[in-house]
C-alpha cells in the first residue's frame, strides 16, 4: 500500500481545487445555488466533465479514466472543502458504481459513455418514506409490460440531486412473471421526463446538498442488470458512503482552516482568542477528528479498489462508524470558535457546518455501524 498521492493525483487535485476557485466559489456561485432546486449549471459541471473527473470510475472503454475510488476521493474532497451543490457523487460516484456492478456489456454500453462525458446525470432511488435506512425489501414494485420494458409505482424519498438528474436508477421489487419465478430486488433506469414520473425538492436542512422525492406511477423504466441485486447494492451502498465521509473530511477540513484563521485575527482582552487554552483545545479536537476521517476515509476508498470484499466492508463500516458522530461534533466547534457571528446567515462556517450535519444525517446511527463492525470482528 502506497500512503502517498502519485503525480497524476496530485494534477488531478490541483485542476479540480483551481477549477472550483474560478468558476465555483462559495460567493457568488454555491449561494445563487442555495436558492436553486437544481445544484449546478450547465457550465460548471461540463467543466468538471472536460477535467475528467465524472469519468474516474468509467472504464476506458467506455470513455472514462478507469481509475479508483482513490481518484474519486481527491474529486470529492476538493468538492467537500468548497461545499460544493452539484451532482457529482450522485452520478459519477453511486449511478457509474451501480452500473459497473454485475451489470452486462450492453447496460454498459447504454449508460456509461453519457455518464462519464456529462450527457447524462444519474442518480439511486433507494430509500422510502417510513421506512428508515431499510432498503433491501422497497414497496415500489416493477411490472413486467409484454414488450419487454417494465413498469414501476412507488414513492422514493431523499434522492441525491433528483432536480439535476436525467435517470434514475430505482431500486424496486421485480415482480414474479412466469410460473415458477419469484419476486427478487432490481434495479431499473427510468428518465426523469418520461411519463408517470413526478419529481419534487422539499427544503433540506443543508441547501448545499440537494435532495428530492421521486414519485412513479406506470412509469416506463428499463431493468439494469439481471438477478437479484442485492449484493452488488450492498457493495455500492459502501463505496457510496465511504465517498460521503470523504466529502464530509473535505468539509471538516477547511471548516478547521477557518475556525483557526479566525483564532488569530480575532482579538479580546487585549490577545487573540487563539491563546486562550479552551480554544486551541477545540482546534485540537478538530485537528484529530479532520485526520482520523480523513485517514479511515482514504484507507476505505484503497480498500474497495485492491482488498477483499470482506475487508472492503470493514473499512468502509469504520470509517461511517467514526465520521457519523464525529462530523457534527466537529462543525458544532468551528461555530463556537467564531462564536456569534458563527451563527449569522452572512458567515460561511454555517455551511460547513450543516454540510457536517447533512453527512451525518445520511451515514446513519453510529451504533448501527459499531454493532454491524462487532458482527464483522466477533464471526
Amino acid at each position: 500500500m502506497n500512503f502517498e498521492f502519485d503525480e497524476s493525483q496530485e494534477l488531478l487535485r490541483a485542476s479540480v481545487r483551481r477549477f472550483l476557485a474560478q468558476q465555483a466559489p462559495i460567493s457568488p456561485y454555491v449561494r445563487e445555488r442555495m436558492g436553486d432546486e437544481r445544484g449546478t449549471t450547465r457550465a460548471v459541471w461540463q467543466g468538471l466533465v472536460d477535467l475528467g473527473a465524472a469519468g474516474v470510475l468509467v472504464p476506458e472503454v467506455h470513455g472514462g479514466a478507469g481509475t479508483g475510488m482513490v481518484d474519486a476521493a481527491v474529486v470529492l474532497e476538493e468538492l467537500g472543502r468548497m461545499v460544493h451543490p452539484g451532482p457529482y457523487l450522485a452520478s459519477a460516484i453511486t449511478a457509474v458504481d451501480v452500473v459497473r456492478h454485475d451489470v452486462g456489456a450492453a447496460d454498459h454500453e447504454a449508460l456509461l459513455p453519457g455518464l462519464a462525458d456529462g450527457s447524462a446525470v444519474g442518480t439511486l432511488g433507494l430509500l422510502e418514506p417510513g421506512r428508515r435506512y431499510g432498503w433491501s425489501n422497497p414497496d415500489t414494485v416493477a411490472r413486467r409490460r409484454d414488450d419487454g420494458t417494465w413498469a414501476l409505482d412507488g414513492t422514493k424519498v431523499h434522492v441525491d440531486s433528483l432536480l439535476d438528474a436525467t435517470f434514475v436508477l430505482v431500486v424496486a421489487t421485480a415482480t414474479a412473471t412466469g410460473e415458477g419465478s419469484a419476486d427478487e430486488l432490481g434495479v431499473f433506469a427510468v428518465a426523469t421526463d418520461a411519463a408517470g414520473v413526478a419529481r419534487t425538492a422539499p427544503d433540506t436542512l443543508a441547501r448545499t446538498r440537494k435532495e428530492g422525492t421521486l414519485v412513479l406511477a406506470d412509469a416506463v423504466a428499463c431493468r439494469v442488470g439481471e438477478g437479484d441485486a442485492t449484493g452488488a447494492l450492498t457493495a455500492v451502498l459502501d463505496r457510496a458512503a465511504v465517498a460521503l465521509v470523504v466529502d464530509g473530511a473535505g468539509a471538516a477540513a477547511r471548516a478547521l482552516e477557518l475556525a483557526v484563521e479566525y483564532a488569530k485575527q480575532r482579538v479580546a482582552f487585549g490577545q487573540p482568542i487563539g491563546s486562550f487554552q479552551a480554544v486551541q483545545h477545540l482546534c485540537a479536537d478538530m485537528l484529530r477528528v479532520v485526520e482520523l476521517a480523513r485517514a479511515g476515509a482514504y484507507y476505505a476508498c484503497w480498500a474497495a479498489d485492491a482488498a477483499s470484499p470482506a475487508e472492503a466492508h470493514r473499512a468502509a463500516t469504520m470509517a461511517k462508524a467514526y465520521a457519523s458522530d464525529a462530523f457534527a461534533q466537529l462543525g458544532g466547534s468551528a461555530v463556537q470558535v467564531f462564536g456569534g457571528i458563527g451563527f449569522t446567515w452572512e458567515h460561511d462556517i454555517h455551511l460547513f457546518y450543516k454540510r457536517l450535519l447533512s453527512c451525518a444525517y445520511r451515514l446513519g446511527a453510529a451504533d448501527d455501524h459499531l454493532a454491524e463492525l462487532a458482527s464483522i470482528v466477533i464471526d
